[in-house]
């Protein structure tokens, strides 16, 4: 089954075409070394994970500033791991981290082939809930940002995904329709919720294949998107 009517396409960007996860262990791995940091790599990023994606949901929840999520992630996977770290370092890493993410740029598996066939016939877009400062370099640097027409982050919408606004500020930005409109992301609640309450096709990238709602299109491989579009 294919949409019909679709004009232009959205993206979100982290854990949807850049693989997050993998590029945030080569970071840590980096500023670890560089900072001399006695901490498993490998167990830190276990504990990290979850955490992380607590403090995101906080952030997107406006229940958190940028600045805390920054620090307390870290220093809550410290904590968890025994492993004391001092907050002047925990602040310096959180800076690290930041500095050095976009220098590794792996990307989901397809993510060239899938923008190369997309991008003969729909007009791209990115949405992205991630700091404006690093979003840009992380497609400048993995070479995909000539791909998209208009990137709308949360702290130039001043609201976060899955919020009603920020779709329908890239919407505006990129002069186009809903209903003429798709959203394809990662997230269930803030991509895909979001999308559908504003009335976009979705599609859900659920590559760890984690959902349970059949409602939805969902794909484990950007590649499978050529069967809707």
């Amino acid at each position: 089954m294919k949409f019909k009517g679709i004009t232009d396409i959205f993206f979100d960007l982290d854990h949807t075409l850049w693989d997050f996860e993998k590029n945030s262990a080569l970071t840590f791995r980096k500023i670890f070394e560089a900072n001399s940091v006695a901490a498993n790599v490998d167990n830190f990023l276990e504990h990290y994970v979850p955490i992380n994606l607590k403090y995101w949901r906080l952030y997107r929840e406006d229940k958190i500033a940028k600045e805390d999520l920054r620090y307390a992630r870290l220093n809550e996977t410290f904590k968890a791991i025994n492993v004391k770290v001092k907050d002047d370092l925990v602040y310096k890493l959180a800076d690290d981290y930041i500095t050095h993410l976009s220098s590794f740029n792996n990307l989901f598996e397809n993510t060239f082939e899938i923008l190369d066939y997309l991008s003969e016939n729909y007009r791209l877009h990115i949405i992205t809930n991630g700091f404006n400062e690093v979003q840009h370099k992380k497609m400048t640097n993995s070479n995909i940002v000539h791909y998209f027409e208009t990137v709308t982050n949360s702290e130039n919408a001043g609201v976060k995904k899955p919020n009603p606004i920020i779709f329908n500020y890239a919407l505006n930005l990129a002069n186009t329709r809903a209903n003429t409109s798709v959203m394809i992301g990662d997230s269930y609640e803030a991509d895909i919720i979001g999308a559908i309450n504003i009335g976009m096709d979705v599609i859900h990238f659920d590559v760890n294949q984690t959902s349970i709602n059949r409602d939805v299109i969902q794909i484990d491989n950007l590649i499978h998107i050529k069967q809707y579009l």
